[in-house]
Protein backbone atom coordinates (compact mmCIF):
# COMPACT_ATOMS: atom_id res chain seq x y z
CA UNK A 1 0.00 0.00 0.00
CA UNK A 2 2.85 2.40 0.88
CA UNK A 3 4.55 1.58 -2.43
CA UNK A 4 1.39 2.40 -4.34
CA UNK A 5 1.08 5.73 -2.52
CA UNK A 6 4.68 6.61 -3.43
CA UNK A 7 4.07 5.80 -7.12
CA UNK A 8 0.83 7.83 -7.09
CA UNK A 9 2.64 10.80 -5.52
CA UNK A 10 5.38 10.68 -8.17
CA UNK A 11 2.81 10.55 -10.99
CA UNK A 12 0.78 13.47 -9.64
CA UNK A 13 3.98 15.49 -9.21
CA UNK A 14 5.41 14.85 -12.66
CA UNK A 15 2.19 14.93 -14.68
CA UNK A 16 1.76 18.72 -14.58
CA UNK A 17 5.39 19.15 -15.58
CA UNK A 18 4.97 16.81 -18.52
CA UNK A 19 1.79 18.59 -19.58
CA UNK A 20 3.55 21.97 -19.50
CA UNK A 21 6.50 20.57 -21.47
CA UNK A 22 4.25 19.56 -24.32
CA UNK A 23 1.72 22.39 -24.25
CA UNK A 24 0.57 22.79 -27.88
CA UNK A 25 -0.82 26.27 -27.25
CA UNK A 26 2.58 27.69 -26.33
CA UNK A 27 4.53 28.35 -29.56
CA UNK A 28 7.78 28.88 -27.67
CA UNK A 29 8.07 25.73 -25.54
CA UNK A 30 11.64 24.38 -25.55
CA UNK A 31 12.40 25.65 -29.09
CA UNK A 32 15.32 24.01 -30.83
CA UNK A 33 16.80 25.24 -34.10
CA UNK A 34 19.15 23.51 -36.50
CA UNK A 35 21.69 25.90 -38.05
CA UNK A 36 23.43 24.64 -41.20
CA UNK A 37 26.61 26.50 -42.16
CA UNK A 38 28.97 26.55 -45.12
CA UNK A 39 31.84 27.10 -42.70
CA UNK A 40 32.10 27.16 -38.91
CA UNK A 41 33.66 30.64 -39.23
CA UNK A 42 30.10 31.90 -39.82
CA UNK A 43 29.30 30.93 -36.24
CA UNK A 44 31.73 33.61 -35.01
CA UNK A 45 31.24 36.17 -37.81
CA UNK A 46 27.46 36.14 -37.18
CA UNK A 47 27.63 35.59 -33.41
CA UNK A 48 25.54 38.64 -32.46
CA UNK A 49 22.55 37.20 -34.31
CA UNK A 50 23.04 33.73 -32.81
CA UNK A 51 23.54 35.13 -29.32
CA UNK A 52 20.31 37.08 -29.68
CA UNK A 53 18.42 33.86 -30.42
CA UNK A 54 20.04 32.05 -27.49
CA UNK A 55 19.26 34.90 -25.10
CA UNK A 56 15.59 34.53 -26.05
CA UNK A 57 15.58 30.86 -25.04
CA UNK A 58 16.36 29.10 -28.32
CA UNK A 59 18.68 26.11 -28.36
CA UNK A 60 20.90 26.20 -31.44
CA UNK A 61 22.46 23.10 -32.96
CA UNK A 62 25.27 24.10 -35.35
CA UNK A 63 26.32 21.74 -38.13
CA UNK A 64 28.09 21.94 -41.46
CA UNK A 65 25.58 21.65 -44.27
CA UNK A 66 27.38 18.59 -45.69
CA UNK A 67 27.60 16.77 -42.34
CA UNK A 68 26.69 13.12 -42.82
CA UNK A 69 24.90 13.07 -39.46
CA UNK A 70 22.22 15.62 -40.41
CA UNK A 71 18.68 14.42 -39.79
CA UNK A 72 15.55 16.43 -39.08
CA UNK A 73 13.48 13.65 -37.57
CA UNK A 74 13.81 10.42 -35.68
CA UNK A 75 11.17 7.71 -35.32
CA UNK A 76 8.73 9.93 -37.19
CA UNK A 77 9.14 12.89 -34.79
CA UNK A 78 10.90 16.11 -35.71
CA UNK A 79 13.93 16.98 -33.61
CA UNK A 80 13.81 20.71 -34.34
CA UNK A 81 11.27 23.53 -34.33
CA UNK A 82 13.12 25.70 -36.83
CA UNK A 83 15.81 25.55 -39.51
CA UNK A 84 18.36 28.22 -40.48
CA UNK A 85 20.21 27.76 -43.77
CA UNK A 86 23.36 29.91 -43.72
CA UNK A 87 24.95 27.73 -46.38
CA UNK A 88 24.33 29.47 -49.73
CA UNK A 89 26.94 27.53 -51.69
CA UNK A 90 25.94 24.03 -50.59
CA UNK A 91 25.18 21.79 -53.58
CA UNK A 92 23.91 18.80 -51.63
CA UNK A 93 23.02 18.47 -47.96
CA UNK A 94 24.62 15.75 -45.90
CA UNK A 95 22.82 12.93 -44.14
CA UNK A 96 19.19 12.30 -45.00
CA UNK A 97 18.34 15.94 -45.72
CA UNK A 98 17.41 17.05 -49.22
CA UNK A 99 15.10 19.49 -50.99
CA UNK A 100 12.01 17.39 -50.29
CA UNK A 101 13.01 17.06 -46.65
CA UNK A 102 13.20 20.85 -46.21
CA UNK A 103 9.79 21.30 -47.83
CA UNK A 104 8.25 18.55 -45.67
CA UNK A 105 9.73 20.29 -42.63
CA UNK A 106 7.84 23.47 -43.57
CA UNK A 107 4.71 21.49 -44.45
CA UNK A 108 4.74 20.14 -40.90
CA UNK A 109 4.25 23.70 -39.61
CA UNK A 110 7.87 24.51 -38.71
CA UNK A 111 9.84 27.63 -39.58
CA UNK A 112 12.73 28.39 -41.93
CA UNK A 113 15.28 31.17 -42.56
CA UNK A 114 17.27 31.12 -45.81
CA UNK A 115 20.21 33.45 -46.48
CA UNK A 116 21.79 33.44 -49.94
CA UNK A 117 24.47 35.46 -51.71
CA UNK A 118 26.21 35.60 -55.08
CA UNK A 119 27.47 32.02 -54.55
CA UNK A 120 23.97 30.60 -54.18
CA UNK A 121 23.76 27.03 -55.44
CA UNK A 122 20.96 25.50 -57.47
CA UNK A 123 19.78 23.70 -54.32
CA UNK A 124 19.26 26.95 -52.39
CA UNK A 125 17.64 28.55 -55.43
CA UNK A 126 15.26 25.59 -55.81
CA UNK A 127 14.22 25.81 -52.15
CA UNK A 128 13.53 29.54 -52.58
CA UNK A 129 11.54 28.89 -55.75
CA UNK A 130 9.37 26.33 -53.96
CA UNK A 131 8.72 28.97 -51.29
CA UNK A 132 7.45 31.49 -53.82
CA UNK A 133 10.49 33.64 -54.77
CA UNK A 134 12.90 33.44 -57.68
CA UNK A 135 16.49 34.66 -57.58
CA UNK A 136 18.02 36.23 -60.68
CA UNK A 137 18.86 33.54 -63.23
CA UNK A 138 22.28 35.10 -63.80
CA UNK A 139 24.54 33.42 -61.23
CA UNK A 140 26.90 36.42 -61.28
CA UNK A 141 24.19 39.05 -60.83
CA UNK A 142 23.99 41.31 -57.78
CA UNK A 143 21.72 44.18 -56.82
CA UNK A 144 23.19 47.49 -57.95
CA UNK A 145 21.89 50.94 -57.07
CA UNK A 146 23.60 54.14 -58.20
CA UNK A 147 21.43 56.45 -56.10
CA UNK A 148 20.64 54.54 -52.89
CA UNK A 149 24.02 52.97 -52.23
CA UNK A 150 25.90 53.21 -48.95
CA UNK A 151 28.69 55.76 -48.97
CA UNK A 152 32.03 53.95 -48.60
CA UNK A 153 35.72 54.44 -49.26
CA UNK A 154 35.48 52.39 -52.44
CA UNK A 155 34.43 54.67 -55.26
CA UNK A 156 31.94 53.18 -57.66
CA UNK A 157 31.15 50.18 -55.45
CA UNK A 158 27.39 50.55 -55.65
CA UNK A 159 26.59 46.94 -54.71
CA UNK A 160 26.57 47.86 -51.01
CA UNK A 161 23.06 49.20 -50.69
CA UNK A 162 21.54 51.27 -47.89
CA UNK A 163 17.87 50.32 -48.04
CA UNK A 164 14.98 51.75 -46.06
CA UNK A 165 12.18 50.17 -48.09
CA UNK A 166 10.58 48.50 -45.09
CA UNK A 167 7.18 46.89 -45.02
CA UNK A 168 4.65 48.91 -43.05
CA UNK A 169 3.77 46.28 -40.46
CA UNK A 170 4.29 46.66 -36.73
CA UNK A 171 3.71 42.98 -36.07
CA UNK A 172 6.56 41.93 -38.40
CA UNK A 173 9.15 44.67 -37.81
CA UNK A 174 8.00 45.97 -34.43
CA UNK A 175 6.32 49.19 -33.37
CA UNK A 176 9.63 50.99 -32.90
CA UNK A 177 10.67 52.65 -36.14
CA UNK A 178 13.95 51.51 -37.71
CA UNK A 179 15.70 54.86 -38.08
CA UNK A 180 18.88 53.78 -39.88
CA UNK A 181 18.96 52.13 -43.32
CA UNK A 182 19.79 48.44 -43.59
CA UNK A 183 23.06 47.45 -45.28
CA UNK A 184 22.59 44.86 -48.01
CA UNK A 185 25.02 43.27 -50.42
CA UNK A 186 23.84 40.26 -52.33
CA UNK A 187 21.35 39.03 -54.90
CA UNK A 188 17.81 40.15 -55.46
CA UNK A 189 14.71 38.12 -56.07
CA UNK A 190 11.23 38.59 -57.41
CA UNK A 191 7.95 37.28 -56.04
CA UNK A 192 5.92 34.65 -57.80
CA UNK A 193 2.71 36.51 -58.78
CA UNK A 194 0.75 33.26 -58.44
CA UNK A 195 1.72 32.98 -54.77
CA UNK A 196 -0.33 35.35 -52.60
CA UNK A 197 1.38 34.22 -49.40
CA UNK A 198 4.80 35.77 -50.04
CA UNK A 199 5.37 39.41 -49.03
CA UNK A 200 8.29 41.83 -49.43
CA UNK A 201 9.80 42.95 -46.13
CA UNK A 202 12.75 44.91 -47.52
CA UNK A 203 12.48 46.29 -51.05
CA UNK A 204 15.01 47.85 -53.38
CA UNK A 205 14.62 51.46 -54.51
CA UNK A 206 13.14 52.36 -57.92
CA UNK A 207 16.66 53.04 -59.24
CA UNK A 208 18.03 49.57 -58.43
CA UNK A 209 18.63 46.79 -60.91
CA UNK A 210 20.07 43.28 -60.93
CA UNK A 211 23.15 42.63 -63.10
CA UNK A 212 26.74 41.43 -63.10
CA UNK A 213 28.77 44.34 -61.63
CA UNK A 214 31.97 43.18 -63.33
CA UNK A 215 30.70 43.35 -66.89
CA UNK A 216 29.03 45.92 -69.09
CA UNK A 217 25.33 45.61 -69.74
CA UNK A 218 24.75 44.32 -73.27
CA UNK A 219 20.98 44.62 -72.79
CA UNK A 220 18.71 46.37 -70.31
CA UNK A 221 18.40 44.35 -67.07
CA UNK A 222 15.31 42.17 -66.80
CA UNK A 223 14.77 42.83 -63.09
CA UNK A 224 14.65 46.46 -62.01
CA UNK A 225 13.30 48.92 -59.47
CA UNK A 226 10.89 48.11 -56.68
CA UNK A 227 10.13 44.75 -58.29
CA UNK A 228 13.37 43.59 -56.67
CA UNK A 229 12.88 42.22 -53.18
CA UNK A 230 15.90 42.05 -50.89
CA UNK A 231 14.18 40.20 -48.04
CA UNK A 232 10.80 38.46 -48.24
CA UNK A 233 8.66 36.42 -45.89
CA UNK A 234 6.08 33.72 -46.36
CA UNK A 235 3.38 32.58 -43.98
CA UNK A 236 2.03 29.27 -45.25
CA UNK A 237 -1.57 28.20 -44.87
CA UNK A 238 -0.52 25.94 -42.00
CA UNK A 239 1.01 29.04 -40.32
CA UNK A 240 4.62 27.93 -40.91
CA UNK A 241 6.82 30.99 -41.46
CA UNK A 242 9.73 31.49 -43.85
CA UNK A 243 12.21 34.36 -44.32
CA UNK A 244 14.33 34.58 -47.46
CA UNK A 245 17.26 36.99 -47.73
CA UNK A 246 19.51 37.55 -50.73
CA UNK A 247 22.38 38.55 -48.44
CA UNK A 248 24.13 36.44 -45.83
CA UNK A 249 26.18 39.48 -44.80
CA UNK A 250 22.97 41.20 -43.73
CA UNK A 251 23.10 39.00 -40.58
CA UNK A 252 26.83 39.53 -39.93
CA UNK A 253 28.50 41.27 -36.98
CA UNK A 254 30.30 43.61 -39.39
CA UNK A 255 27.06 44.95 -40.83
CA UNK A 256 25.43 45.07 -37.39
CA UNK A 257 28.18 47.33 -36.07
CA UNK A 258 28.83 49.41 -39.18
CA UNK A 259 27.85 53.01 -39.48
CA UNK A 260 25.81 53.91 -42.53
CA UNK A 261 25.22 56.96 -44.69
CA UNK A 262 22.92 56.78 -47.66
CA UNK A 263 24.10 58.48 -50.84
CA UNK A 264 22.56 61.91 -51.26
CA UNK A 265 21.71 62.18 -47.57
CA UNK A 266 23.50 64.26 -44.97
CA UNK A 267 22.37 61.94 -42.15
CA UNK A 268 25.14 59.67 -40.99
CA UNK A 269 24.07 56.95 -38.58
CA UNK A 270 26.57 55.56 -36.12
CA UNK A 271 25.01 52.11 -36.45
CA UNK A 272 23.08 50.48 -39.27
CA UNK A 273 19.52 49.24 -38.85
CA UNK A 274 20.56 45.63 -39.52
CA UNK A 275 20.50 44.39 -35.94
CA UNK A 276 17.07 45.84 -35.16
CA UNK A 277 15.70 44.66 -38.50
CA UNK A 278 17.03 41.10 -38.17
CA UNK A 279 16.02 40.79 -34.50
CA UNK A 280 12.43 41.82 -35.16
CA UNK A 281 12.25 39.66 -38.27
CA UNK A 282 13.53 36.57 -36.44
CA UNK A 283 11.03 37.15 -33.63
CA UNK A 284 8.26 37.06 -36.18
CA UNK A 285 9.60 34.02 -38.05
CA UNK A 286 9.90 31.95 -34.88
CA UNK A 287 6.41 32.90 -33.64
CA UNK A 288 7.51 35.15 -30.78
CA UNK A 289 4.87 37.61 -31.98
CA UNK A 290 1.90 37.67 -34.27
CA UNK A 291 0.80 34.22 -33.10
CA UNK A 292 -2.93 34.05 -32.34
CA UNK A 293 -5.05 31.44 -30.59
CA UNK A 294 -8.83 31.21 -30.21
CA UNK A 295 -10.36 29.56 -27.15
CA UNK A 296 -13.70 29.25 -25.35
CA UNK A 297 -15.87 29.36 -28.47
CA UNK A 298 -19.49 29.18 -27.33
CA UNK A 299 -23.02 30.14 -28.32
CA UNK A 300 -26.50 29.98 -26.82
CA UNK A 301 -29.96 31.49 -26.96
CA UNK A 302 -30.36 34.97 -25.55
CA UNK A 303 -31.11 34.64 -21.85
CA UNK A 304 -30.04 30.99 -21.70
CA UNK A 305 -26.46 30.17 -20.74
CA UNK A 306 -26.47 26.55 -21.94
CA UNK A 307 -25.42 25.61 -25.46
CA UNK A 308 -28.34 23.90 -27.27
CA UNK A 309 -28.11 20.85 -29.52
CA UNK A 310 -30.00 22.74 -32.21
CA UNK A 311 -31.72 26.04 -32.88
CA UNK A 312 -35.14 26.87 -34.23
CA UNK A 313 -35.64 29.34 -37.05
CA UNK A 314 -35.99 32.93 -35.81
CA UNK A 315 -34.33 32.17 -32.46
CA UNK A 316 -32.27 35.01 -30.97
CA UNK A 317 -28.78 33.78 -30.17
CA UNK A 318 -25.43 35.04 -28.85
CA UNK A 319 -21.94 34.03 -30.02
CA UNK A 320 -18.69 34.39 -28.05
CA UNK A 321 -15.02 33.74 -28.79
CA UNK A 322 -11.78 34.66 -26.99
CA UNK A 323 -8.65 35.54 -28.99
CA UNK A 324 -5.17 35.98 -27.51
CA UNK A 325 -1.75 36.86 -28.96
CA UNK A 326 1.60 35.39 -27.92
CA UNK A 327 4.09 38.14 -27.03
CA UNK A 328 7.14 35.95 -26.57
CA UNK A 329 6.56 35.50 -22.83
CA UNK A 330 2.82 35.29 -22.24
CA UNK A 331 -0.59 35.33 -23.89
CA UNK A 332 -2.11 38.81 -24.05
CA UNK A 333 -5.61 39.85 -25.22
CA UNK A 334 -5.76 40.50 -28.94
CA UNK A 335 -7.64 43.67 -29.77
CA UNK A 336 -9.00 44.36 -33.27
CA UNK A 337 -12.20 45.61 -34.89
CA UNK A 338 -12.24 43.40 -37.99
CA UNK A 339 -13.05 39.95 -36.60
CA UNK A 340 -16.21 38.52 -38.17
CA UNK A 341 -18.42 35.47 -37.72
CA UNK A 342 -20.50 33.82 -40.43
CA UNK A 343 -23.64 31.76 -39.97
CA UNK A 344 -23.03 29.57 -42.97
CA UNK A 345 -24.86 26.97 -45.06
CA UNK A 346 -23.51 26.76 -48.62
CA UNK A 347 -23.15 30.54 -48.36
CA UNK A 348 -23.22 32.97 -45.42
CA UNK A 349 -26.79 33.80 -44.36
CA UNK A 350 -25.48 36.05 -41.58
CA UNK A 351 -22.19 37.97 -41.51
CA UNK A 352 -21.54 39.99 -38.37
CA UNK A 353 -18.64 42.05 -37.03
CA UNK A 354 -17.74 40.96 -33.53
CA UNK A 355 -17.64 43.49 -30.72
CA UNK A 356 -14.85 43.27 -28.14
CA UNK A 357 -14.43 44.11 -24.48
CA UNK A 358 -10.72 44.96 -25.10
CA UNK A 359 -9.77 41.98 -22.90
CA UNK A 360 -9.75 39.28 -25.54
CA UNK A 361 -13.49 38.50 -25.58
CA UNK A 362 -15.40 38.97 -28.86
CA UNK A 363 -19.18 38.65 -29.03
CA UNK A 364 -22.29 39.39 -31.06
CA UNK A 365 -25.97 38.47 -31.28
CA UNK A 366 -28.31 37.89 -34.19
CA UNK A 367 -31.55 36.17 -35.20
CA UNK A 368 -31.42 32.73 -36.81
CA UNK A 369 -32.56 33.09 -40.44
CA UNK A 370 -35.93 31.71 -41.55
CA UNK A 371 -34.25 28.75 -43.26
CA UNK A 372 -33.76 25.33 -41.70
CA UNK A 373 -30.87 22.94 -42.36
CA UNK A 374 -27.37 22.29 -41.05
CA UNK A 375 -25.49 25.56 -40.45
CA UNK A 376 -21.98 26.39 -39.29
CA UNK A 377 -20.56 29.15 -37.15
CA UNK A 378 -17.41 30.12 -39.08
CA UNK A 379 -14.58 32.46 -38.18
CA UNK A 380 -12.01 32.94 -40.97
CA UNK A 381 -9.50 35.54 -39.83
CA UNK A 382 -6.49 36.47 -41.94
CA UNK A 383 -4.46 39.58 -41.29
CA UNK A 384 -0.97 40.51 -42.49
CA UNK A 385 1.67 39.25 -40.09
CA UNK A 386 -0.68 37.26 -37.86
CA UNK A 387 -1.32 33.54 -37.87
CA UNK A 388 -4.63 32.79 -39.52
CA UNK A 389 -7.63 31.53 -37.55
CA UNK A 390 -10.02 29.09 -39.15
CA UNK A 391 -12.81 27.88 -36.85
CA UNK A 392 -16.09 26.19 -37.61
CA UNK A 393 -18.78 24.68 -35.45
CA UNK A 394 -21.77 22.82 -36.87
CA UNK A 395 -25.30 23.31 -35.58
CA UNK A 396 -28.67 22.18 -37.04
CA UNK A 397 -31.62 24.55 -37.40
CA UNK A 398 -35.18 23.15 -37.36
CA UNK A 399 -38.48 24.65 -38.48
CA UNK A 400 -41.42 25.43 -36.18
CA UNK A 401 -43.27 22.47 -34.77
CA UNK A 402 -47.01 22.29 -35.45
CA UNK A 403 -47.83 23.73 -32.03
CA UNK A 404 -45.27 26.55 -32.17
CA UNK A 405 -46.84 28.64 -34.89
CA UNK A 406 -48.62 31.86 -33.92
CA UNK A 407 -52.37 31.46 -33.51
CA UNK A 408 -53.13 34.78 -35.15
CA UNK A 409 -50.85 36.26 -37.75
CA UNK A 410 -50.93 40.06 -38.02
CA UNK A 411 -50.44 39.85 -41.76
CA UNK A 412 -53.66 37.83 -42.04
CA UNK A 413 -55.91 40.30 -40.20
CA UNK A 414 -57.61 41.47 -43.46
CA UNK A 415 -58.51 37.86 -44.22
CA UNK A 416 -59.77 37.33 -40.70
CA UNK A 417 -61.94 40.44 -41.09
CA UNK A 418 -63.27 39.27 -44.45
CA UNK A 419 -64.16 35.86 -43.00
CA UNK A 420 -66.01 37.34 -40.02
CA UNK A 421 -67.80 39.81 -42.31
CA UNK A 422 -68.93 36.96 -44.55
CA UNK A 423 -70.17 34.97 -41.54
CA UNK A 424 -72.00 37.99 -40.20
CA UNK A 425 -73.58 38.72 -43.56
CA UNK A 426 -74.73 35.12 -43.93
CA UNK A 427 -76.07 35.10 -40.38
CA UNK A 428 -78.01 38.33 -40.99
CA UNK A 429 -79.40 37.00 -44.27
CA UNK A 430 -80.44 33.71 -42.65
CA UNK A 431 -82.10 35.51 -39.72
CA UNK A 432 -84.02 37.75 -42.12
CA UNK A 433 -85.25 34.73 -44.07
CA UNK A 434 -86.51 33.03 -40.93
CA UNK A 435 -88.35 36.14 -39.76
CA UNK A 436 -89.97 36.43 -43.17
CA UNK A 437 -91.14 32.83 -43.19
CA UNK A 438 -92.51 32.71 -39.65
CA UNK A 439 -93.66 36.23 -38.97
CA UNK A 440 -94.19 37.65 -42.43
CA UNK A 441 -91.63 40.41 -42.03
Amino acid sequence: MAKQLIILTIITTLLPLLCNSFNPLNPNTNPKILVLLDDFLIKSSHSIFFNSLQSRGFKLDFKLADDNQITLQRYGNYLYDGLILFSPSIKQFGGSLNLAGVLEFVDSGRDLIIAADSTASDLIRDIATECGVEFDEDAEAMVIDHTSYAVSDVEGDHTLIASDGFIQSDVILGSKKIEAPVLFKGIGHTLNPANSLVVKVLSASPSAYSANPRTELPNPPSVTGSAISLVSVVQARNNARIAISGSLDLFSNRYFRSGVQKAGSSNKHGKSGNEQFVTELSKWVFHEKGHLKAVNVRHHKVGDGTEPAMYRIKDDLEYFIEIYEWTGKSWEPYVANDVQVQFYMMSPYVLKNLLTDQKGLYFTSFKVPDVYGVFQFKVEYQRLGYTSLSLSKQIPVRPFRHNEYERFLPAAFPYYGASFSTVRALSSSHTQSLLTVYFGY
